[in-house]
């Protein structure tokens, strides 16, 4: 089964409030999820958008997942090998931030076949624009306590 998935992270200032969303579409199916947490980074958010697309799939599939973050793309197509060689640090000697979630999105992709796509934010992309929209209105919802973070 062949899956598009477009992901995006918002965060109200960096830390701060933020959201995620992911949009999953296949044979004609289009599935929307969000969510948000009070305390966060938009890098963290970003990750967990990927995260939580790739675990809601119920099986092995291709996918094709565009974000608009290269941090995330990076990630996972240039420095995530050099990463695990040196025991999850960066080539400076630093420990690699976010590891937790980068490890999280390792396990979360390793059934799937990925191809990593970058997309230009907030250039009209329908299924970029609606993850930003539903995002950031998750960042917004938890930002006035209408959502637990």
């Amino acid at each position: 089964m062949r899956v598009e998935i477009h992901t995006d992270g918002a965060c109200l200032g960096n830390p701060g409030p933020g959201g995620w969303a992911a949009i999953l579409e296949s044979g004609g199916h289009r599935r929307e999820l969000s969510g948000a947490e009070a305390a966060t980074t938009n890098n963290r958010m970003e990750l967990t958008a990927a995260i939580e697309a790739l675990n809601a799939l119920r099986r092995a599939c291709e996918v094709v997942l565009y974000t608009d973050s290269r941090y995330v793309l990076q990630g996972m197509t240039e420095w995530l090998p050099r990463w695990q060689r040196k025991g999850w640090r960066t080539a400076s000697g630093k420990a690699v931030e976010n590891r937790d979630l980068w490890e999280q999105l390792v396990a979360a992709a390793a059934p799937h076949r990925i191809h990593w796509e970058w997309v230009r934010g907030h250039t009209g992309v329908p299924g970029n624009e609606r993850a930003d929209e539903l995002a950031r209105t998750a960042a917004e919802r938890v930002a006035a306590g209408s959502i637990a973070g």
